[in-house]
């Protein structure tokens, strides 16, 4: 087993079981030192397994969606390691449903989970991370958000919702060498029980995820990648901009907008923006008659 991040600090949210517990022992293998966050006593069980395993590890009780205990995570980090060079934000739930029959609050609070538990997860070890000049964020999305899955409107909202936080947080944190991903994985836990075949869970396991983590955490990580990881496979998202048409103001451009819909979807030339204003900048291109 490499040691890639030996002398690096990970901290680990829900990391008490499923994908979280693999993911730590995962960092833990590759010499990382990891705080393991969760609200049970998992914590504790899975910080021994790697102490036994000649790692170190300490366990943090703190609830995600309380940024208090999302700070005092990060001064436990401090206080232990010295240091924080690594988070993996994953704690999370499931509240299925269909949109017609889900209760508001099973919405909000899986977006509360998911989305402000990362925010405030990657809140607390920001200022440390920028101090140092490194730090790797890997936040948790999944391909319910990205393409969607029928009952889980909430779910697939918070997901595709930490995509748009990486985004932002890649760009503001390069200047400070960290760098953010996201890891869309496929794993039989807990969580999924009962929604992949039977046959899925002797493949679809957790272990067969966790190492995207050394891709996207150890130094030499790329930044704003969605990788996407399952049954020891693994592929890559794109949010693409399509090269689209323009419309002269003179030639009615809601009508022949419907009428010229698939040229507009067509994806020969799309490309990936480097960041939003990449699409005025298209948009403003083509008005200049700058591209066909």
């Amino acid at each position: 087993m490499s040691k890639q991040l030996q002398s690096r600090v990970a901290i680990v949210t829900g990391a008490g079981g499923g994908l979280g517990r693999s993911h730590a022992l995962e960092l833990a293998r590759h010499g990382a030192r990891v705080v393991v966050n969760d609200l049970g006593a998992g914590a504790r069980a899975v910080a021994d397994e790697i102490r036994l395993a000649g790692g170190e590890a300490v366990a943090c009780a703190g609830d995600v969606t309380r940024y208090e205990d999302m700070q005092s995570m990060a001064e436990l980090a401090i206080a232990e390691f010295g240091r924080i060079d690594i988070l993996v934000n994953n704690a999370g739930i499931l509240r299925d449903r269909t949109f017609a029959k889900m209760p508001l609050d099973d919405f909000r609070l899986v977006l509360d989970v998911h989305v402000m538990g990362s925010v405030h997860a990657a809140k607390a070890v920001w200022p440390r991370m920028q101090a140092q000049n490194y730090g790797r964020i890997v936040m948790t999305t999944s391909s319910s958000g990205l393409y969607g899955n029928f009952g889980q409107s909430n779910y697939g909202a918070a997901k595709m919702a930490l995509v748009g936080l990486m985004q932002a947080l890649a760009l503001e944190g390069a200047r400070h060498d960290i760098r953010v991903n996201c890891l869309a994985p496929s794993a039989a836990t807990a969580m999924t029980e009962g929604l992949l075949p039977e046959d899925a869970a002797a493949v679809m396991t957790p272990e067969r995820v966790s190492p995207a983590l050394l891709a996207l955490a150890g130094d030499a990580a790329p930044t704003r990648m969605i990788l996407l990881a399952g049954g020891g496979s693994y592929e890559c998202a794109h949010i693409t901009m399509t090269r689209g048409i323009h419309i002269d103001d003179a030639a009615g451009p809601a009508e022949t907008l419907c009428r010229r819909l698939a040229e507009v979807q067509a994806q020969a030339g799309q490309f990936v923006p480097d960041s939003g204003w990449d699409q005025p900048r298209h948009e403003l291109a083509k008005a200049r008659g700058q591209l066909e």
